[in-house]
């Protein structure tokens, strides 16, 4: 939610098709030009009269200046009032003024028929300024009505873009918005249309007033009306769900093997060894069942993990889905590669780092319950240690931390609450300091990763791109991972760092 918004006038808050192309349709005629098809003047709505009838009839500036006096000769006294208000923009106005909004309207059109329209329409009380161009033809371009509205609206205090939407139709609202770094919010109900404002770099779109006043008053909603408890239920549930399904069937799936090897296992050990009991069984010298070999550990911890996923699978494609089309005109620009490339090299470089740390500040070698954990991690072969905690447990993990927690969470609190509360319950969640230190790290990254592209995929690459190095590398033990010492280390989070500093300045949204 943002404080400030300013609102292009026609077609943006008024359809006034009718009132300007029947003015500029007259303009033309006193220059002997015949223009029957109003259509065909539709660009003539939004950007500054002048420089308009300049580029499509190639007038001269003296002509061009004749041209726009000839418009308002009639549009002062006629055109003005041919134009209609857009169904839902008084509701809308009043429903983010009741939101302690502040409203401005930024205008090309001259400020003193600006202010006629709005009181002609009884909307100019939702409104604390009001600028637009002048009738001596000065302060006609975009930019300088949105920096003059600004300053108006600051009453000469520090500018702040970070609190103020700039919302037009056409691309010189979208130019205007950038030129003094404020987003800009398009909409495709004018006379812009949805190429005209995706070239000119529109940071959100929306195609209807209804949507435009559910994206401006996001955040301001109490979500659901639920109370303290159903909250916490709504996000404990799933958590324990999760939990209990995963133990329950890895619990079962242990004794099923043990039964089936040690109850009728004389089925089992007759006739000698074979290589697949030795895969997966460790066996005493008498030949009864010792135990289970670190590979069948290891598929027993996968099929948990799936037993889990699967468990919550369906809450968390709702939420997903849910959450993706709430967010979608938050991410409507494509994200340029190179936002990929830095959220995976900022991922790296801080699971590394934070490996290394815990590794040299002594922590992993003072958790008894981290080395049970590893031993039991590392034990399998490679490739099914791999596929286990490097691709099942992230998609599982992912499914209810960030596709339920997160998501639930961020309908309650705001973006920090949300990614620090399902951090916490990540770090909790592992059971020991070691993996609970580096859980609330990694899954405070996962959560700004999910804010910060809206696609689910992307944390759930993240986290498995994440398991997979640091898995293979620290196969040997922890002091595997690169060479253990502390400039590499310190080196792994300082391009962390850097690789997030530069995601953070391309988009804050966050602080």
């Amino acid at each position: 939610m943002k404080k400030y918004l300013l609102f292009d006038l026609d077609g943006t808050l008024t359809d006034p098709k009718i009132g300007i192309c029947t003015c500029v349709q007259y303009a033309l005629a006193a220059f002997g030009i015949q223009e029957p098809d109003l259509d065909k003047l539709e660009p003539f709505i939004g950007p500054p009269l002048k420089e308009s009838f300049m580029e499509f009839y190639h007038m001269s500036k003296e002509q061009a200046e004749g041209a726009v006096e000839k418009y308002r000769e009639r549009f002062q006294e006629k055109g003005i009032f041919e134009n209609k208000i857009y169904k839902g923009v008084p509701g809308m106005l009043r429903a983010l003024r009741s939101k302690g909004m502040v409203l401005a309207v930024a205008s090309s059109k001259p400020t003193v028929f600006v202010r006629r329209i709005l009181e002609h329409f009884h909307i100019a009380r939702y409104f604390d300024v009001v600028v637009g161009s002048e009738l001596d033809g000065t302060r006609v371009n975009k930019d300088q009505v949105v920096r003059e509205t600004l300053r108006q609206l600051f009453q000469g205090t520090r500018v702040d873009p970070d609190q103020v939407y700039m919302i037009g139709d056409r691309r010189f609202d979208v130019e205007g918005a950038h030129a003094v770094r404020v987003e800009s919010v398009g909409v495709t109900y004018g006379y812009g249309g949805m190429e005209e404002l995706k070239e000119a770099g529109s940071d959100y779109i929306v195609c209807s007033v209804k949507e435009l006043e559910s994206f401006l008053l996001r955040g301001t909603e109490d979500p659901d009306r639920l109370k303290g408890f159903q909250k916490l239920w709504q996000i404990m549930f799933p958590f324990l769900l999760f939990y209990l399904v995963r133990g329950i069937a890895t619990d079962l799936l242990v004794l099923s093997a043990g039964y089936l090897c040690g109850v009728k296992g004389d089925g089992l050990s007759q006739g000698g060894m074979n290589p697949l009991k030795e895969f997966l069984f460790l066996w005493n010298g008498d030949g009864t069942l010792a135990g289970l070999t670190g590979n069948a550990t290891a598929i027993v911890s996968a099929l948990g993990f799936m037993a889990g996923g699967a468990a919550v699978f369906g809450m968390a494609r709702n939420a997903v889905a849910l959450w993706k089309e709430e967010t979608r005109l938050e991410h409507l620009r494509e994200e340029p590669p190179s936002s990929y490339v830095l959220a995976v090299m900022a991922g790296l470089g801080l699971v590394l780092g934070m490996n290394l740390l815990l590794l040299l500040s002594g922590v992993i070698g003072q958790s008894e319950a981290y080395q049970a954990v590893a031993e039991s991690q590392y034990a399998p072969w490679l490739p099914i240690g791999l596929v286990c905690y490097g691709l099942v447990s992230p998609i599982a993990e992912e499914l209810l931390f960030r596709g339920i927690l997160f998501v639930r969470l961020r309908r309650f609190v705001e973006p920090v609450g949300a990614l620090l509360f399902s951090a916490a319950l990540f770090a909790f969640y592992h059971g020991n300091i070691v993996q609970g230190i580096y859980g609330f790290v990694i899954g405070c990254f996962l959560g700004y990763i999910y804010e910060y592209f809206g696609d689910f995929r992307m944390t759930v690459a993240v986290h498995m791109i994440a398991n997979l190095v640091v898995y293979g590398l620290s196969r040997g033990g922890a002091g595997a991972t690169f060479f253990a010492s502390w400039p590499v280390c310190i080196g792994w989070l300082v391009l962390g760092a850097v690789c997030a500093g530069v995601l953070h300045r391309r988009k804050a949204i966050l602080f």
